[in-house]
């Protein structure tokens, strides 16, 4: 089926002069489509998802075939081993995302949920209920699963989205888009909900994040360069975290076996993760028992560590830290550990070093954990859970396009409901303000 991005595609390809024409119209095409979207009840926006998913296993060869493609040219655009992997489809892969979209048609629609509501003595009826905000604008690397994840949540939260993946997947990328938006006529969905940005020229990104007349709200998803580039250039607001250099404390009341497992996971179930950790810190008075063997199941977990000089004197084969490491974003099997000597060196250290992303204390003493809870301020504060918790579908929203550690309007984990905002709906009978 031909779509209107198609043949944007096959146009901009042909002559680059056109990247600031073509971005335009995108983003008055998504413009359009959100107004239409808002009045879409959930039945047709759930039957959108469901065939979706259905088409993406019935087209899987289509699928792979294009997603060998980028696979072919990854080594000569220089990604690693980790990333081709990444980047690569299978049919489990390609059955996993179609999951993905069953279990966001599951979830409840967030739009028309009344907040809140009154009555007020001169007999209005003041009803504040959720909305969309209306155009998205999604910039992410690598992963193809993202364009499908990014869809699925705009558009069930009423959003029109404009997706634009990195260059390394094109190819899976546009396939991927165009059996989305092949679904969207027959379901009453209007055909550019979901626009694919069709030219890997950078200069797209730039136009895009200049037209906050037709884009509400961009997310960028990659690494710290692509962030700071999309907070510099955007004139709409981001939802975004830098980095995730997330702390776990481990207090003097801490039970030693369970913070032995929870560092363990914290850092290397997942390490290249945003809510893995990248700090241990230790009170000074369980340090010298208890380091030791979280150091053993550590290096069993094939984790390296770098220590101030009391961790190094505790742990003699632990590398000494500089001072960079307690800034640093590893996103690999190393851990930065320092011993402190107060929960509120700990607290200061992460005040200092930390990205309001994720930390954990780890306690027996309730009242430490609740004063830690208090005066960290994150996105998310553990106690006595792995940092790997921070995430949508751990912490209960089902899906998630993003983790936010600004303060206005979202923070944490982002799901349909941070896709929302609010409007005031007022009910009379011939008031006037007196």
């Amino acid at each position: 089926m031909a779509t209107g991005t198609e043949s944007a595609v096959e146009t901009l390809n042909e002559d680059a002069r056109d990247v600031e024409t073509i971005c335009r119209e995108l983003a008055v095409r998504a413009r359009q489509a959100a107004r239409s979207l808002a009045t879409v009840g959930p039945g047709a926006k759930d039957a959108w998802l469901a065939a979706a998913a259905r088409a993406l296993e019935t087209r899987t060869d289509e699928l792979l075939a294009a997603n060998a493609l980028d696979v072919q040219a990854a080594p000569g655009l220089g990604l690693n081993a980790a990333a081709i992997d990444r980047l690569t489809l299978n049919p489990k892969r390609i059955g996993e995302m179609a999951q993905a979209l069953l279990d966001v048609a599951a979830l409840p629609d967030p739009v028309g949920e009344v907040v809140r509501s009154s009555r007020r003595p001169n007999g209005i009826e003041a009803v504040q209920v959720r909305v969309p905000l209306g155009v998205i604008f999604m910039i992410y690397e690598s992963r193809p699963n993202v364009t499908v994840d990014a869809a699925a949540i705009c558009v069930k939260s009423g959003n029109a989205a404009i997706l634009r993946g990195g260059k390394e997947a094109i190819h899976s990328n546009r396939a991927l888009h165009r059996i989305l938006a092949d679904e969207l006529p027959s379901h009453g969905l209007p055909a550019h909900a979901v626009q694919l940005v069709p030219t890997t020229d950078r200069a797209a990104v730039g136009t895009l994040l200049n037209l906050p007349e037709y884009i509400d709200l961009a997310i960028p998803r990659g690494g710290e360069g692509l962030i700071r580039r999309v907070v510099a250039e955007a004139r709409m607001p981001v939802m975004k975290h830098y980095q995730g250099i997330c702390s776990v404390y481990v207090d003097q009341a801490a039970d030693p076996d369970v913070a032995t497992r929870i560092i363990v996971n914290a850092k290397a179930q997942r390490p290249g993760v945003c809510n893995a950790a990248e700090t241990l810190l230790i009170h000074r008075a369980i340090a010298p028992s208890w380091l030791p063997q979280a150091a053993v199941a550590l290096k069993a977990a094939g984790v390296t560590l770098r220590g101030d000089e009391k961790a190094c004197e505790i742990v003699p084969d632990a590398a000494p830290a500089s001072p960079m490491d307690w800034d640093t974003e590893f996103l690999d099997k190393i851990l930065a550990v320092k011993v402190v000597d107060s929960m509120d060196e700990a607290i200061d250290h992460i005040a200092r070093h930390g990205s309001s992303h994720t930390e954990a204390i780890i306690t027996r003493d309730l009242a430490a954990a609740r004063r830690f809870v208090a005066c960290v301020d994150s996105s998310a504060v553990m106690v006595n859970a792995s940092t790997r918790f921070n995430d949508g579908g751990q912490l209960g929203l089902g899906a998630e396009i993003g983790i936010s550690t600004d303060k206005y309007h979202a923070r944490g984990p982002c799901g349909l409901r941070e896709l929302t905002s609010t409007k005031w709906i007022v009910y009379g009978d011939g008031q006037i303000r007196e």
